[in-house]
């Protein structure tokens, strides 16, 4: 009996050991690998006529050796090949001419606006002789130092302060590229109308208003405003002391010129009755008459 319980006691032994070098040998065995995912496949770039057309166009476009010769006429200057892509793998695409034809308008609006804020400012040496003409020999230097030297008045009041006042809130000119910093219009409520008062943005032209559409609209304004101070000097030639000429232009091209300036091109109370009241398109003004010229009325 004994004998027998332990031939049964062996018989199990040896089967666990079987089975345990079994599982074993299955644990070590490498799994089957998993069938290959198959790459997914590049897009295919979608190429619409718009753009088949300029790279045809881009194809036709004059060799380097046909400029070399010359283009008296300008007819083979500037082509689809000066327009900028905004990645050099696709080439030129209808966005890219597209954003080109924007700037180009906006640049072309840019150079106009200089070139008639250039003339502007050549009018001070007009006023220097018209003025100077009118004094007596003794005062002409006094009177020629005045319209040279308002210019370094009103212009410092006006890029620290009066820029601000007069232009803060002008945003939405659409000429020059919208001018989207100049928000800061200070307005109030009255009948359930809104109306400006002064500007509020662009001082010292820092911050967010350091771009160059506020640039482009500060020269021509500025301009504009030192004319309205230099009508001052003229009809006030020998009558005052330069230290009071420097404060009284001071003052002007900060606060007393700006002021007005916004209400009547700054998105101001007076360029608003007409959204406002229905007056017509409310107040217009002619190549600056109405807010220079106050000045000038004034002061004679």
């Amino acid at each position: 009996m004994k004998k027998t319980l332990r031939n049964s006691c062996l018989s199990l032994c040896i089967l666990a050991l079987i089975l345990a070098l079994s599982l074993t040998v299955r644990a070590q065995t490498p799994a089957p690998a998993a069938p290959a995912t198959p790459a997914a496949a590049a897009p295919t770039p979608v190429v619409t006529p718009a753009d088949a057309e300029l790279k045809d166009a881009a194809g036709k476009a004059p060799a380097t050796a046909d400029l070399a010769k010359g283009d008296p006429g300008g007819t083979i200057t500037g082509t689809i090949n000066d327009v900028p892509a905004a990645d050099s793998k696709a080439g030129v695409t209808l966005p890219d001419v597209a954003n080109q034809v924007g700037q180009n308008k906006i640049a072309v609006n840019f150079v106009w606006t200089l070139v008639t804020g250039f003339l502007v400012m050549f009018m001070q040496a007009g006023f220097a002789m018209v003025e100077s003409g009118l004094c007596r020999v003794k005062n002409a230097n006094h009177t020629y130092m005045m319209n040279f030297f308002v210019y370094t008045c009103g212009l410092f009041a006006y890029w620290i302060l009066g820029f601000a006042i007069q232009m803060g809130g002008a945003a939405g000119n659409s000429n020059l590229g919208g001018l989207n910093t100049l928000t800061g219009e200070k307005s109030m409520t009255l009948f359930g109308k809104t109306w400006g008062l002064f500007g509020q943005t662009g001082y010292f032209l820092s911050g967010h208003t350091y771009d160059v559409g506020v640039m482009v609209i500060f020269l021509f304004e500025m301009v504009f405003m030192d004319t309205a101070l230099t009508i001052v000097t003229g009809a006030c030639a020998e009558r005052w002391k330069f230290l009071t000429f420097a404060v009284s232009s001071v003052i002007m091209g900060a606060i007393t010129y700006p002021l007005y300036g916004n209400w009547a091109w700054g998105a101001g109370w007076l360029s608003q009755l007409g959204t406002n009241v229905g007056l017509g398109k409310g107040y217009c003004d002619f190549a600056g008459s109405g807010a220079g010229g106050s000045g000038s009325a004034g002061a004679n």
